[in-house]
């Protein structure tokens, strides 16, 4: 396509796009190469082509399929997809081309339900009106329980949920009551939904107890996002019945690190342990280092009642105050928990480094350890800014004083520990300089009484005794992930060990990979936009590593200033997900070309899997298989996203019930979200966040700019945006629908 000399106007750029897919309209670009083809080189040409393309999808000419890929929309009259609800009955399909979503009104939306997945027919377009579909076919329900309040009448009783996922109240017979009592928290399964029928039909399979009983609550969120709230009792019979396998012969069997220097660290409530670290001196200058994790796939054999009680959760999930795992008590918090002075059977990845943190040789194995003590990391921490170790930001900050004998413990293995911290160190700067992201935002946490209701707040914030653990945990989880995935023929230079094969008979063998894709370009370009507000630049292209130092760039330069907390937070929704997968692409945000998952099989099964994989190609074994891993793969990041989900909802409930105890005070505040229906406003003093909403901003009419993450005023350009300092009044909780409201006293 010929360049353009003339001055580059939306007009002009529009009619180029339309050319450029008209011209290839079986190709598709993304937004670098689209940038290349029609010569725009400068952030504000690139900025006009990003809203020419947003129009152009707007107008249904054409697609994007959600990986900034763009081609010609081609709609056809018949399309499968998936069902969004929305409340106010604005619902949407979502086709499977990745196409421009499509208005579904609820009187077409044939009793679908958030998530469906369903078959649509394209409706006449009316002229000046958006395109609707009706949908003629429900494929699959996404789910058919839900979680809400019994509300009885004589003969019958309905569910009343706060889900957007249905547009009416569950109506349930007398019959199929279950015992449940008006004002009981209870699980409904919709047995049917008759289409002449306003509401869908169903039963009560569980009751959960009562509104506002704290366990009640916390199992409802557990139930809203279908995860378990109770153990199978055959799964955790079948858990008691495990013996434990430190026996002679085992032991005969495994490397033996029983009289080596050996801890856990872990928080101080903390009842799993499933990694521990040990220290050796070799001479001078050079040191073993063993990073020891549960063998829980010793205890836990693949297609046996746990392990696929395991599979299905694929993660435990922790809630404020609770955890859920994901494995029996009697493994998890016994036979596979790294207990101090108890000899337990571990998977280990063994380092030989220099002083300096450089990794001479590494080598996987089966051991046996015993903990010399378990340590919190508040001993760690008073130790290493006892001895001034830790961080000059760490210093400003002092750990809480841990008790005597934790004091006295951390002074008996202080050596160890201490140089256990400078490798960690070394390990970490190693990381920066290969241009890995560093995120470490802090989060709130509760102190609740002894039925839950939360008395206070607290900041948990990352030190440097949490830093030397992640440190080692990622050099494991690397080193085990290059020693499988690495073709032998290119190694990765500045990483040793011996490959599993020769070159000549090397064969990439089926993984478990954590991988973390690369930030969109258009994410990317509205954040450059968005912090050139306050001055800062960040780079848009260039290489991985061009792009992840200036972001790195970018978070130190915001460092202690009022809009710290908001460019982290914009930056951070700029990155992609993490995810599990058998093909493996990097990731991205630690900058490893090669990354899994193994050293927590305690509470993650994708650690379970890296451990049998591992095992099984030390042992020779041939390459798995694949379609089973990918599957496996899908279902464990799905399962975690829920659990963060449901963790979210545990910290916002949390938050809700914290604040109910205070309507009417004021707090000082920060802008933490703009939509187009008000402000969110994260409260300095206990991090808890509430909407303003937008009818309560009555001295003008408000208008939202998406690209800067504002509203102005029409009328008196008054303007609020990410990072404003407000002072807030908490008006309502509605602690059933999990919202807190807040009033604007000033800015």
């Amino acid at each position: 396509m010929k360049k353009q000399k003339s001055r580059f106007t939306k007009k002009k750029a529009t009619e180029l796009l339309r050319l450029l897919f008209e011209e290839s309209p079986e190709s598709q670009y993304n937004v670098k190469d689209i940038f290349r083809l029609l010569d725009a080189k400068t952030h504000p040409a690139k900025m006009i082509v990003m809203d020419c393309l947003s129009e152009l999808v707007f107008d249904d000419v054409l697609a994007c399929d959600g990986h900034g890929n763009y081609r010609i929309a081609a709609r056809k009259q018949i399309m499968e997809g998936t069902f969004r609800r929305n409340q106010r009955g604005h619902n949407a399909f979502l086709p499977d081309d990745g196409g421009k979503s499509i208005l579904v009104a609820e009187r077409n939306s044939l009793h679908a339900l958030d998530g469906d997945r369903v078959r649509v027919q394209m409706l006449a377009r009316r002229k000046s009106y958006t395109r609707e579909a009706q949908v003629v076919e429900v494929l699959q329900r996404a789910k058919d329980t839900f979680v809400g309040k019994l509300q009885i009448e004589r003969d019958y009783a309905f569910l009343i949920t706060e889900s957007r996922t249905l547009a009416q109240d569950i109506f349930i017979p007398q019959r199929f009551l279950a015992g449940g009592k008006d004002g009981d928290i209870a699980v409904v399964k919709i047995m049917e939904w008759p289409r002449d029928a306003k509401s869908p039909v169903g039963k009560v399979v569980d009751i959960l107890g009562r509104q506002g009983d704290n366990d009640a609550e916390m199992n409802a969120i557990l139930a809203e996002f279908d995860l378990p709230y109770s153990y199978p009792a055959r799964v955790v019979a079948a858990a008691q019945n495990i013996r434990d396998g430190v026996t002679p012969a085992e032991i005969a069997c495994r490397e033996d690190f029983r009289h080596v220097t050996t801890f856990t660290i872990d928080p101080h409530d903390a009842k799993d342990f499933d990694d521990a670290i040990s220290l050796r001196r070799i001479d001078d200058d050079t040191y073993e280092v063993g990073v020891h994790i549960a063998d829980v796939t010793f205890y836990v054999h693949e297609g046996d009642i746990i392990d696929k009680e395991a599979q299905s959760r694929a993660t435990s999930i922790y809630l404020v105050d609770r955890t859920i795992p994901m494995l029996p008590e009697r493994l998890c918090n016994e036979l596979c928990s790294l207990r101090q002075d108890e000899e337990k059977l571990t998977f280990s990845a063994i380092f030989r480094m220099t002083a300096e943190g450089k990794v001479l040789s590494w080598h996987p194995a089966r051991t046996v350890i015993r903990s010399n003590r378990r340590f919190t990391y508040e001993e760690v921490q008073w130790l290493l800014e006892k001895r001034g170790e830790a961080s000059a930001e760490d210093l400003q900050h002092p750990a809480p004083l841990p008790s005597p004998d934790g004091r006295a413990a951390a002074e008996q293995y202080a050596d160890e520990l201490i140089l256990l911290n400078k490798l960690a160190k070394c390990l970490r700067a190693q990381r920066f300089q290969r241009g890995a992201i560093g995120f470490d935002r802090p989060e709130v946490r509760f102190d609740v009484d002894e039925k839950g209701h939360p008395i206070g707040t607290y900041v948990k914030q990352a030190k440097d005794a949490n830093k030397l653990v992640e440190e080692f945990m990622l050099l494991a989880n690397r080193s085990v992930a290059t020693h499988i995935g690495a073709p032998a023929s290119n190694p990765p230079l500045d990483f040793p060990g011996q490959p599993l094969a020769t070159p000549a008979k090397r064969t990439r063998k089926t993984f478990v990979y954590r991988i973390h894709d690369v930030p969109d370009p258009e994410k990317l370009l509205k954040l450059s936009g968005f912090i050139s507000t306050w001055g800062y630049k960040v780079r848009t292209e260039g290489s991985k590593q061009d792009v992840s130092r200036s972001l790195n760039s970018l978070l130190e330069n915001v460092k202690g200033k009022k809009e710290e907390g908001v460019v982290e937070m914009v930056v951070l929704r700029t990155m992609m997900k993490a995810r599990y997968d058998v093909k493996n692409i990097g990731h991205y945000g630690l900058m490893f070309d090669y990354y899994t998952h193994f050293t927590s099989p305690i509470r993650r099964y994708p650690d379970m899997m890296v451990h049998r994989l591992l095992a099984r190609y030390l042992d020779g074994g041939r390459s798995a298989n694949p379609q089973k891993y990918e599957e496996l793969c899908e279902h464990s990041s799905a399962q975690e996203q829920l659990a963060e989900s449901a963790e979210r909802a545990s910290i916002k409930y949390k938050q809700v019930e914290f604040l109910a105890d205070r309507l009417g005070q004021e707090f000082d505040g920060t802008v933490s979200g703009v939509t187009d229906f008000g402000l969110y406003v994260q409260i300095d003093e206990n991090w808890c966040e509430g909407l303003v909403p937008l009818r309560d901003l009555a001295d003008d009419y408000y208008e939202f700019d998406e690209r800067n993450f504002c509203l102005i005023g029409r009328r008196s350009r008054k303007r609020y945006a990410l990072g404003d300092k407000v002072r807030i009044r908490v008006e309502r909780a509605n602690i059933e629908k999990r919202q807190l409201d807040f009033s604007i006293i000033e800015k």
